[in-house]
């Protein structure tokens, strides 16, 4: 294998499977291609210590005959609002700089047992405060298809590194659009999983109701085959589903296989199609659409009006649960300290310290989270904004009794330029209008690649859309397009190297 950083998580995985290459190699290899690249893309925020000798242990682990699953010995990045023991966890934000939590996350600690390797904690918008990874407290991250434009946010470290080949697969999360908005802007697969299908414990929580951890991959498969190491029950997640899941994995590998799309019943959502979709993005939106009809595809419109109001509900729910959650960044228990001058008071710390250590984007989403919650607007904001959620909920239920699956465009353009949106919130707000509606109803999603934007060449992607604990049929059906898409284009864009870099 020349290098082995071409080629897909799976097929690493049957490699070492078979002998062919070990752990040590494979990962020998991505770090180099990361010191090769990082100087340039800044999709790391830190990087593991010891990641040798966990694919060394991983090695031997193998010539013992014990294999804890089909992704043993393969590297993987994890997004910095992850707790890892062994290295800090920041989420992107200053007032946690040098952090190392005392616990891993449960989906930490199910990569450690499955035997994969971590290479490092991916760079992001301050708290998933973000969707351009340009409001880390850090350093911004840049898109490997053209350094001058933006990965996506908030986990566009996640995305960037796996376009960039610096690792074959990598951990996000999804709030609004965090792991598909990145995806789409970096021509690779990002899977939003049914909210609770995955522990939310040892993630630093932006909004709880909305929050869910998910693969990003070059492959349908690949996201199929880390979906099934992390998902499942786990106690210390109240909110996680206590059922047993089918086999993402094989559910991929059956519509690799599939001939046709006969009996698929497709619904586009016509509010997310419209308005605020540059003409490029439509273009490829459509001729996705035709490709489906074309293999058998039943393409039926869907009307879904309270789509309408998605992105002003979610910036109410959000910013309301994030001044919540964000309340323990306190400066006394543990985080960044500022201590004016003189005899402070407490509470002259904890300002002071929030003040310094939180960002201009977080700053502005707490204080709106706060008015939103104050007595005397906390039902004609907060409240009115939950109940828009339960009417977008009906809308998809609705939907799901006519169709199996929803498409949509997974961004309304392609990349933007670095900087921007940057002096425009609400513009860069807008640029979730197709993501958000998804989380607010709690069902899965997936972005691939459906093709380059003809006016500037860069990725698009298309979202799939299935009911709550169905996601194995987005693997299904998201294989199959996979497919399709790449016969038609001649090349599988979630696998082609960027040049610039």
């Amino acid at each position: 294998m020349s290098d082995i950083t071409h080629v897909s998580a799976a097929e690493i995985a049957r490699s070492l499977a078979q002998g062919e290459i070990s752990s040590v190699e494979v990962t020998t290899a991505y770090l180099a291609r990361m010191e090769a690249t990082e100087g340039v893309l800044g999709s790391f925020l830190a990087r593991s210590s010891n990641a040798l000798e966990v694919a060394a242990a991983s090695d031997q682990a193998r010539s013992r005959g014990e294999t804890p699953s089909a992704l043993a010995g393969v590297p993987i990045a994890i997004k910095d609002v992850l707790c890892t023991t062994d290295m800090v966890t920041t989420a992107g934000s200053r007032i946690l700089e040098g952090w190392i939590p005392p616990y891993d996350a449960t989906v930490v600690t199910k990569l450690r047992q499955a035997g994969m390797v971590a290479l490092g904690k991916t760079n992001m918008d301050e708290f998933a405060m973000g969707s351009s990874t340009e409001h880390s407290g850090y350093h911004v991250t840049k898109n490997p298809w053209d350094i001058t434009r933006a990965p996506g946010g908030s986990g566009g470290g996640s995305a960037a590194a796996v376009a960039a080949r610096q690792a074959p697969v990598a951990i996000g999360s999804d709030t609004g659009g965090s792991i598909r908005q990145p995806a789409a802007f970096t021509g690779t697969v990002g899977v939003k999983p049914t909210y609770g299908g995955v522990s939310r414990y040892g993630v630093i929580a932006l909004a709880s109701s909305l929050d869910q951890v998910g693969p990003v991959s070059r492959t349908v498969e690949d996201a199929a085959l880390l979906h099934d190491v992390i998902a499942g029950h786990d106690p210390h997640d109240s909110t996680s589903i206590p059922t047993p899941w089918p086999s993402m994995a094989d559910a991929a590998r059956k519509g690799s296989q599939a001939e046709s799309l006969a009996g698929v019943r497709v619904g586009i959502v016509k509010q997310l199609v419209g308005e605020g979709i540059s003409p490029a993005v439509k273009q490829r939106f459509d001729q996705a659409v035709d490709l489906i009809s074309a293999h058998g595809g039943e393409v039926v419109e869907i009307d879904a009006p309270h789509c309408e109001y998605a992105v002003a509900a979610y910036y109410l729910v959000l910013p309301a649960e994030a001044s919540s959650n964000l309340a323990k960044f306190d400066s006394v228990r543990f985080g960044l300290r500022v201590t004016p001058e003189g005899n402070p008071t407490v509470e002259d710390v904890m300002s002071a310290t929030r003040d310094q250590g939180f960002g201009d984007e977080v700053k502005r989403r707490i204080i709106l989270g706060t008015y939103a919650l104050s007595a005397g607007y906390y039902d004609a904001y907060y409240g009115s904004a939950q109940k828009v959620r339960t009417l977008i909920q009906r809308d998809f239920a609705q939907a799901f009794e006519k169709v199996d699956v929803l498409l949509s465009p997974a961004a309304p353009t392609s990349a933007f330029p670095l900087g921007e949106k940057l002096e425009d919130p609400l513009a860069m707000w807008a640029g979730d209008l197709t993501t958000i509606p998804v989380n607010l109803a709690g069902i899965p999603g997936m972005s691939i690649p459906m093709g380059l934007a003809e006016d500037d060449g860069l990725p698009t992607g298309l979202q799939l859309m299935a009911p709550a604990y169905q996601d194995a049929r987005l693997y299904e059906l998201g294989a199959t397009l996979e497919r399709l898409i790449t016969d038609r284009d001649g090349v599988m864009l979630s696998m082609t190297t960027p040049e610039v870099i």
